[in-house]
């Protein structure tokens, strides 16, 4: 993965200094891509899950900026390789943070990187498929009922 087009800092484990201002991201990231799901009422959801995932040993990840920001986060369980989250900052979209993020999540799952994504995301569905991601499966989610793609990156096989 290339680097970001605007300068990170470099990535930091997920702490409980970084919870309100990831959540604070996550919020304001999902409320701009689907406008009409209160994001604002889930953050106690998103800050539990958080929480309890760093318990459980799963790898939480910190993009940080040259000002000391928070630009983004990926969340990835190591064993399984399943991302369960990953946010960017509304003003780092487009600046290639998404894409460090993902090289982030290869680095602790080389093998394999799996994540659900909602079908009516379709600027993401379109990034996921750019970067190397492929549709393995469909579902819906269990809270919005929304329909969801399972994706899929495996490295490509060396001859």
């Amino acid at each position: 993965m290339s680097a970001p087009r605007e300068t990170l800092r470099g990535f930091y484990d997920m702490t409980h200094a970084y919870l309100a201002e990831v959540a604070d991201l996550w919020v304001a990231s999902w409320a701009t891509t689907m406008p009409a799901i209160d994001f604002e009422a889930r953050r106690g959801w998103f800050v539990d899950h958080i929480v309890a995932a760093m318990e459980r040993g799963e790898t939480l990840r910190v993009a940080m900026t040259q000002t000391g920001d928070v630009a983004g986060l990926v969340m990835i369980d190591p064993r399984s390789g399943y991302l369960d989250q990953i946010v960017v900052g509304v003003d780092w979209w487009g600046k290639g943070v998404a894409e460090a993020l993902i090289g982030e999540a290869r680095r602790v799952s080389p093998r394999r990187v799996a994540l659900t994504v909602n079908q009516d995301n379709p600027r993401a569905v379109a990034f996921y498929k750019r970067i190397g991601f492929a549709v393995v499966g469909e579902g819906a989610n269990p809270t919005s009922g929304l329909k969801t793609y399972d994706l899929e990156w495996r490295p490509a096989a060396t001859e």
